[in-house]
Formats: structure tokens, sequence, C-alpha cells
């Protein structure tokens, strides 16, 4: 598994909650669940620090909006799909190496909280 690159920033974004059809019922497939993402991004910050200028920085919101745009309008089985093409996105339409992405399925299984997957994508720097 990779690892978060040494000397790297970490931008975040937590618990991004969006409706989507996912599951593998039947009943699933007829209704939209929350499920919630949890980003952390590889991203030097030094550039945006110094000029304080949002063109020099991982812009997060662009990055939850285009999350939010895709997972609204999927309709995957699983969550390791689901994660899989979210943080393709991330990688390829965002200037990130590497990412670390939780997607949880709040209340999937009785008596825990949520369930999900945890993956990390991109390359060591």
């Amino acid at each position: 598994m990779n690892r978060a690159p040494t000397n790297q920033d970490l931008v975040f974004i937590e618990d991004l909650r969006i409706q989507t059809v996912i599951g593998v019922f039947d009943w699933e497939r007829e209704i939209t669940q929350t499920v919630s993402l949890d980003l952390q991004m590889a991203f030097d910050i030094r550039d945006a620090a110094a000029s304080d200028e949002i063109v020099d920085t991982l812009d997060y919101k662009s990055v939850s909006k285009r999350l939010i745009q895709f997972v609204e309008e999927s309709e995957f089985q699983l969550v390791e799909a689901l994660a899989e093409h979210c943080a393709r996105i991330v990688l390829d339409e965002f200037p990130v190496d590497w990412l670390r992405l939780k997607l949880s399925k709040p209340g999937a299984v009785r008596g825990s909280s949520a369930v999900g997957v945890i993956i990390e994508r991109g390359t060591s720097l």
C-alpha cells in the first residue's frame, strides 16, 4: 500500500455527505442513501501560504463539488467501486499525486455507526 509522501502537506475534506444509489439489495436500488467521504490529499501548500491566493492552492471546494456531482449521479453496488472511481477523479482532474480516501456508508450494519473502505492511491514522493 502506498504511504503518505514524507515532507508533504495534506489538504483534507472531512465527512462530505452525499446522497446516492448504493447497495446490492433490490430495495437499495430503489432509494438513495447517504455516503460520507473523508479525503487527505498530498499538496504542497507553501506557494499558497506565501501568496494567500486561491490560484496557488488545491481548491477543496472544487474537489468537493466534483465529487458531489459524480456520486449523486452514480449507481454503484459496492462501496469499493465507488471509492476507486472517486479516487481516480481526484488524481486525474486535480494537482494531487497521492490521496487517502475513506468512504463510509452510515447505518449499513446494525450496531455500527458506519462501514466502508479506506484506500490510498497515487505515488509516494
